[in-house]
């Protein structure tokens, strides 16, 4: 299957000397002389390598064949991250380079939608929220009523986020893997 440089968008997956990347940004450019044209920042699905790249205006790309399957993380040792197929239980193994920011937001027996092209696992696609417990965490100090004061906490998955003072040790916050932001405390 083949789509337009007028159907470029964030986000969309596209195939480029046999190897799938992803088009992290892109601005359409119409000069005063000659043709117009679609400059793209795109990052590669396989070794995270991000490339500027321009297509000229009604240029064609494919898309690649990614298959996508619902899998549980198991558990991380060294730089890899070892996943179970729900349906028949195979293992696998994703290294940590090309799970990107994802594996900051990932834990035990949290289910995801891993990436494979051409039979190999290359990443996986995280939920836009994911709630994590805080772990540590230093208690906020009485009368620190300043807005927007922040201070760091630790969270289940080994990453350190900024939440506010009263986000105490041991409760569970809801984090935006977009932009590895604190969003609220979720009630239990």
């Amino acid at each position: 299957m083949m789509v337009s440089t007028s159907e470029f968008r964030k986000g969309l997956r596209i195939l480029l000397e046999d190897e799938p990347f992803v088009i992290v940004d892109f601005q359409h450019v119409k000069p005063g002389k000659g043709g117009a044209f679609v400059r793209t920042r795109i990052k590669s699905l396989i070794s995270g390598n991000v490339l500027d790249r321009t297509f000229r205006s009604g240029d064609k790309v494919d898309l690649p064949e990614l298959e996508e399957s619902q899998m549980q993380f198991l558990y991380s040792e060294e730089d890899k991250f070892y996943f179970m197929d729900t349906n028949t239980y195979d293992q696998i193994f994703i290294d940590e380079k090309n799970l990107g920011d994802a594996k900051n937001y990932i834990k035990e027996g949290l289910t995801i939608e891993v990436l494979f092209y051409k039979g190999n696992p290359i990443g996986v696609e995280i939920q836009n929220f994911v709630d994590l417990k805080i772990v540590k965490t230093e208690p906020g100090v009485r009368g620190d009523t300043a807005t927007n004061v922040t201070k760091p906490a630790l969270l289940e998955s080994g990453y350190t986020i900024q939440v506010p003072l009263f986000v105490e040790e041991g409760e569970v916050v809801k984090i935006d893997t977009r932009t590895g932001q604190y969003i609220e405390r979720v009630s239990k």
